[in-house]
């Protein structure tokens, strides 16, 4: 079948009012960019006719601005999953102008398969090269891409010359059977390949291909401040001491670590130290600092989902790809996030968290428990099945006048079964086998901010007698005081009654 290339609007005019569209990376990496904004683009020409035109969006994760933005600011949004992080995204979201699930992002493309989500219509890909026969080869993102291909009706395909074809063979893309013909996922170390360097599809779905040019929408990480480094280095103190009492083996355990300023912060501190050997990654974003330390000789190998590294970096990999292929694999995220994999690998998780409470339940995903950030992300995948699962946050923002640490979370996403060791820039709190008040004291005296631990510790002492002794009429003060003065520290005990 010979290709067909057409233009971004030709290839937008295949998408209609209320089709379901998965589009391919995760992260920005291997996002599709010039059919998103064609389809924005429709969307205003249809609502300045008075017509409806909105999509539900099936993404890997958080995408570019010319995918959420451009279709966030069309308005063209009828439902979004799993997971964003574009400014005007969240902003329709909130308004709820948008319907959002938040999703493990592991559970999506099975969720898909299973039909829980209703059908594909259409699969947006970006690719580094296809062929007649239907063979795709995908660029510094996987997603969800093997699925909503078999799935979709009809296949779009952005052709982006910016990644070199020679880029076949650092992805390994497979797709487990669905209950009851599932088998274990055959990954035993991050390195083993199971599946294709390809995606195969039905050449007569490509309705289209729209050659581009276009880097990545990388964004810029913040620059590491002393509290990002404090807690890099309290990591990696931590995890030595961990191998030095024997509870991590000698040759170390493959490390899982999110997506952040924090994240490279505690990468850069483990590359650092040499009392942690060389170790291998199996995570979902591959992010500047594995590159580096891959480079240095201290990360060995990197499984991931996407390349979410900076332009520079990327350009870096590409004029290297004979070094870099052997050492880089680039999975499906229900591949890369599978927890099975996670728990038989005995993965070392670090994941960030917005606000923490003294028990030690996360909240990931909410402001004040009503305004969505980002979403979930992969943090849950990871976590429960991790054989070391550790959250980071400094212990506080906005100048001091938010406390990370508070009473009771004000939306939880990982319960304190899940968690087991906190770190700040102030210390390590390991609930490893401590009762609800070991687990308090535990992480006021060792995490919590000095201008709030007196606060923090006058609540525990005033929690009703029971195994876990919360307070009721004074668990949310933290986030009353802030919503009223705007300042946490003017929390008065006195009040809540």
């Amino acid at each position: 079948m010979a290709l067909k290339f057409i233009t971004a609007e030709e290839a937008a005019s295949y998408v209609r009012h209320n089709d379901h569209v998965g589009f391919s990376g995760f992260t920005p990496s291997g996002c599709p960019k010039a059919i998103p904004s064609a389809i924005a683009k429709r969307a205003e020409a249809e609502h300045a006719k008075g017509n409806p035109f909105q999509i539900g969006m099936f993404t890997g994760a958080s995408t570019g601005d010319s995918l959420d933005g451009a279709l966030a600011r069309a308005k063209a949004v009828k439902f979004r999953t799993p997971y964003q992080s574009n400014k005007d995204m969240r902003a329709l979201l909130n308004a709820r102008e948008a319907a959002y699930f938040d999703l493990h992002l592991s559970e999506l493309a099975q969720g898909l398969r299973y039909g829980f989500f209703g059908k594909v219509n259409v699969a947006v890909i970006e690719a580094a090269d296809v062929s007649e026969s239907g063979e795709i080869v995908l660029t510094d993102g996987v997603g969800i891409s093997p699925t909503i291909c078999r799935l979709a009706d009809i296949i779009l395909i952005e052709l982006n010359r910016y990644h070199p074809k020679e880029i076949r063979g650092m992805h390994d893309v497979y797709e487990p059977e669905d209950p009851p013909l599932r088998r274990e996922i055959p990954v035993y170390t991050p390195s083993d390949r199971i599946g294709s360097p390809v995606v195969k599809v039905d050449p007569a779905k490509i309705k289209g291909i729209v050659e581009t040019n276009n880097p990545t929408e990388s964004g810029k990480f913040a620059s590491l401040d002393e509290v990002t480094l404090a807690i890099g280095r309290n990591v990696a103190a931590f995890l030595v001491g961990e191998v030095k009492a024997g509870r991590i083996p000698p040759a170390f355990l493959p490390l899982q670590s999110g997506v952040g300023n924090v994240a490279n912060a505690v990468l850069g501190a483990m590359g650092e130290n040499r009392d942690i050997p060389a170790f291998n990654v199996y995570t979902e974003v591959i992010q500047d600092a594995v590159i580096k330390l891959m480079e240095e000789g201290r990360v060995r190998f990197a499984s991931g989902c996407s390349l979410s590294v900076s332009e520079e970096v990327l350009r870096k990999i590409y004029d290297n790809l004979p070094f870099f292929k052997d050492k880089l694999l680039l999975r499906p995220q229900e591949i890369s996030n599978n927890p099975e994999v996670a728990r038989r690998m005995g993965l070392i998780a670090i994941n960030t968290a917005l606000e923490v409470d003294i028990f030690g339940n996360i909240n990931s995903t909410h402001v004040s428990g009503t305004r969505m950030m980002n979403g979930l992300g992969g943090s849950g995948d990871f976590t429960r099945a991790a054989y070391l699962s550790i959250f980071t946050t400094p212990s506080t923002a906005k100048d001091g006048k938010i406390s990370a640490f508070v009473p009771m979370v004000s939306h939880l996403d990982h319960s304190e079964h899940s968690v087991k060791i906190i770190v700040s820039e102030y210390g390590v709190a390991d609930l490893r086998g401590k009762s609800p008040v070991q687990r308090a004291r535990e992480i006021i005296d060792k995490c919590v901010h000095p201008d709030y631990r007196p606060l923090l510790n006058d609540y525990l002492n005033m929690g009703i007698q029971g195994h876990t002794p919360q307070n009721l009429n004074a668990c949310f003060a933290f986030h009353r005081e802030l919503a009223e003065s705007g300042d946490m520290h003017h929390v008065d005990w006195q009040t809540c009654s």
